[in-house]
């Protein structure tokens, strides 16, 4: 009994992951197609598609864009967050119900409604700031804060913050020497995991980036958007090298999240 009930188990989990695979490896195939009409499998397979899409400098640069403003906004995330945390869990623990209210609040309003407010309210600035990229990394710093600050705030519970400071003052070191040199280390694996998950969302991002700034400063996701009336297979070979991409990142995200818990 107790077999027939694993088996059932695997075959409904094993049936949801292939139907939800069947639209990814589809894509797949087609991207490597030369050509793919009537008949069930292409006639022939080709890297044609790839070499267009490499070779693109538009894409090239789309993707750079892309890689500036996403890791920009992480680091700028990082700088801020990180001091932060620190002085909220030491020395005012009770204000992280507060942080986790006030972090929140960006997902409160839908992006189209804060992308409408924004081109409002900057629209009449004394500097431009409406299609460059400094506008988008201020975007995404408040997208990324939630996932940075949360990630920052459980490696603080976990190392028993205040316990490592007091030994550290005990032994002669000061706080800001303190947090450098043992603090910091201990947060390592928890803000590369936060980072490269906030980067594969980040890379995902597309209301913002399209009514910001469009094709002014051109990223991955609009240049996705702009392609789409091309060809098929052309637009197959960039979907999954963006698929592949945000996939290794993710990956790299959950790994390094789980080796941290062990």
């Amino acid at each position: 009994m107790q077999n027939a009930n694993l088996l059932y188990h695997k075959t409904v989990v094993y049936s949801i992951i292939s139907l939800l695979a069947l639209p990814i490896v589809a894509t797949m195939i087609y991207s490597f197609s030369s050509r793919w009409g009537a008949t069930i499998l292409p006639d022939g397979f080709t890297l044609k598609w790839y070499g267009q899409l490499f070779s693109d400098i538009r894409f090239l640069e789309a993707f750079g864009r892309s890689l500036f403003v996403c890791i920009t906004a992480l680091l700028l995330a990082l700088v801020l967050v990180i001091p932060l945390a620190f002085v909220v869990f030491y020395y005012y623990p009770g204000y992280d119900r507060l942080m986790n209210i006030l972090i929140l609040l960006p997902f409160a309003v839908p992006p189209v409604v804060s992308s409408v407010g924004l081109l409002q309210f900057y629209a009449d600035a004394p500097f431009p700031m409406l299609g460059t990229p400094w506008i988008l990394i201020g975007t995404y710093f408040t997208i990324a804060l939630p996932f940075i600050y949360r990630a920052i705030a459980n490696n603080f519970m976990a190392i028993n913050l205040k316990d490592l400071v007091d030994a550290a003052h005990l032994l002669g070191a000061s706080t800001p020497k303190a947090f450098f040199h043992i603090i910091l280390p201990n947060l390592k694996k928890g803000v590369l995991a936060s980072m490269f998950l906030s980067f594969s969302f980040l890379l995902g991002e597309f209301v913002f980036a399209n009514i910001l700034v469009g094709t002014r400063y051109e990223t991955l996701q609009v240049y996705l958007y702009n392609m789409r009336q091309t060809s098929g297979h052309f637009t197959s070979a960039l979907v999954m090298t963006y698929f592949f991409f945000i996939f290794i990142c993710t990956w790299l995200g959950s790994r390094i999240s789980k080796s941290n818990a062990l």
